[in-house]
This record gives C-alpha cells, structure tokens and sequence, in this order.
C-alpha cells in the first residue's frame, strides 16, 4: 500500500486590508486538509497582494499559484477585471472571491469568469477553512483525474506502438507474397490478390492513424514550430492525391492567393490537410470536384475544403469526429478507412486552439472547416 502523499499548495490574497491577510496567513500556515479519496495531506504557502495590478505583474515574472482569494473591491482594478485577465490568458487558477458587496449580478459574472467560490466579509476562521477546504478538495481531485487520464493515454501510446510494431513485419510480408503472385497466378485469381493488398493497405494506414492519434494525445509527439506556409503544404496534399483522384476524374483545385504563413509544427498542417483532401476524394463522385480555400485571418488560418461527394445526415454529421466513428450506408460500401482521421484532425485543431466542424447535406456534399491560431496564441 502507498504511503500518505504531501502536497503544499500556493495561496495568494489579492486584498487591500492588510490586517485581514495577517490573520489570513495565520490561520492557513497551520492548517491541513486531509483529501481522503486520494490519500493525500495538503499544507499551504501564502503570499499576500494589495492590489489586481500588482498580483498580476507576480504572475507574468513567472509566479504561479495554485489558490487566490481575490477581493472584488480593490484600489485600481476590481476583482472582476483581475478575473477577466485570468481568464484571457487562460491562467487556471481556484479562486474565492472575497466581498461583502455581492449582488446577485455580480456573483454570476464572477461564476461566468472561472469564480469556484464566495466568502463573505466578515469570515470566521472557520468560515475560512471551511471555502479553503472545498476548494482544495475540488482542485486535488481534479489533478489526480487529470494524472490518471494522462497516464492511461500514455500506456495506450505505448500499447498501440508495441503492436505496430509486432505487426508491421508481418504485413510486409504477406504484401512482399501477394505481389510475387501478381505475376504468377492466372487471371482469374488477380481480383482476389488485389482485393488482399488493399485490405493490407487498409491495415497499414489504421496503424498509422492510430500512431498520429496516440502520439498527439498521449503528448509523446515531439512538436517543433516553425514558419510554415500552409499553401505550399496544401499544393503538397493536392499531388498526393492526384493519382486517386485522376482515376476517377475528381477535379481537385487549389484556390489561388499569395502565401498563407502560420506558426505551427509542419508535421501536424500535414496530418490536418492530408486528411482534408483524402476524404473529400474518398467520399466523392466519379466526376466530380473538391475545392480547398485557405484564410488568413488575425491570429491563425481558416482551412476549407469543400466537395461534390455523397454528402451527410445531420445524425452523421454530429458523430463524425468521435473515435472509429465510419458512416456505413449504401454509398459507403467499398471505401476504407479506419475512423480515426478526422478525430485526429480536430484534436489538432484543439491543440492550436481552434477547432474542426463539418456542413454538409445528404446528396450535395460536404464542406470541412478546419480553424488553427497560431502556436504562440494558441499556447
């Protein structure tokens, strides 16, 4: 059995009354609170701010904490405002905000703002530890959640590569077999051997798609941002699939535009455009066409790719991003992929801060739109 873990977590009050943080800091310096779901004890470190401005400046010096009591009035910035810069620069710190002027509006602008908890002035010590206690239960328990969904995606990483790994000699193999075969067996025989190195090719690219998706999840995809122009990386998916295309005379057409440059891993425009392009042609119509528009707009790009294809019901449409999610119909028959491409594609749009929606009717096709700001903003 584990041992009891300790953890001290940072506290800072954001207040005007410096008498108030004495008696603040007094009680919290001796207090513990025991989280028993995960067998943990919590002690706490204070720090004390007499105004909005100056807790802020704390936190860009590179200051972090894991608590803030924040009072709503204070000299210069208010609490709120003091909320609303947390909330711009995505800083997920508890908070309790402590006031005694709380109307009801006020509270749920607060809530609205990533306010846990209110403490009204003026608080017992018991008042006090009681807010404290609630939020660091809420907190501890949110982290260990967190840890666990990490640790699980991380062993799912690995399994998944262990098994790639195991499986790609055989595949090899078999598909090394079947094209010595190709030149040997009668004709009569060459559909199935066909049918088989298209099976095997299925079978490599749900590996690969399961690697991208594992890897970004699991965090052990190494990210390296850099410049890249997400023109040059769509001409590059557009020759890719030219060859399938042409085969069933799809016209793919870039729209025409100077240079659109982003901050981002070029690794991962790839995964996102070669998705893109290859179901708009998978799920297209003999004759048909895909039309890709590229956007720059304030603090990223917009990626559009729209096509002539079989098109999408509402229902599909709202589980189309999920995990293995393939719609099977009468027009779905014979084309293969392994569900995992476009769930790969709006998890990457989620890293970048945007994200990855679809309109689409049922006979008319479908239009993807892929928004991604750039690694700096997004991060």
């Amino acid at each position: 059995m584990l041992g009891l873990q300790e953890q001290m977590l940072s506290v800072a009050m954001v207040d005007d009354e410096e008498p108030l943080h004495i008696g603040v800091r007094r009680i919290l310096d001796k207090y513990r609170v025991h989280v028993a779901e995960v067998d943990i004890d919590v002690g706490y470190d204070s720090a004390y701010f007499t105004s909005g401005e100056q807790f802020l400046d704390s936190l860009a010096a590179g200051t972090e904490f894991d608590l803030l009591l924040l009072d709503l009035k204070l000299p210069g910035m208010n609490g709120l405002e003091v909320l609303t810069e947390l909330t711009r620069h995505n800083r997920g710190i508890m908070t309790i905000m402590i006031t005694a002027y709380a109307t009801f509006e006020t509270a749920v602008h607060a809530t609205k703002l990533g306010a846990y908890d209110f403490l009204p002035k003026p608080f017992s010590p018991e008042e006090l530890r009681y807010a404290v206690r609630k939020a660091t239960d809420q907190l501890i328990l949110s982290r260990e959640a967190r840890r666990l969904a990490e640790e699980k995606r991380r062993v799912r990483f690995n399994f998944i590569s262990v098994l790639a790994h195991e499986l790609k000699a055989p595949i090899n193999a078999i598909e090394g077999y079947l094209k010595i075969l190709q030149n040997e067996e009668p004709p009569e025989r060459l559909q199935m051997i066909d049918r088989s190195l298209i099976r095997l090719e299925g079978m490599r690219k749900l590996i690969f798609d399961l690697l991208d998706l594992t890897r970004i999840e699991s965090g052990q995809k190494l990210r390296s941002f850099t410049t890249v122009d997400v023109r040059v990386a769509a001409r590059a998916a557009v020759e890719l699939f030219a060859a399938e295309a042409g085969t069933r005379e799809i016209a793919i057409t870039l729209l025409p535009g100077g240079t659109v440059e982003m901050t981002a891993d070029p690794s991962e425009i790839e995964i996102v455009l070669n998705n893109l392009v290859s179901n708009a042609v998978k799920y297209n119509r003999d004759g048909g066409s895909v039309i890709i528009t590229l956007v720059r707009e304030t603090d990223g790009v917009k990626i559009s790719v729209a096509d002539t294809g079989i098109g999408l019901t509402p229902e599909e449409s709202a589980k189309l991003f999920t995990e293995f999610v393939r719609i099977k119909n009468e027009d779905t028959i014979g084309v293969i992929g392994s569900g995992l491409g476009l769930s790969t594609v709006r998890k990457l749009a989620q890293l970048y801060g945007g994200d990855a929606m679809v309109t689409s009717d049922k006979g008319s096709g479908s239009t993807f739109t892929v928004t991604l700001h750039d690694a700096g903003a997004a991060h």
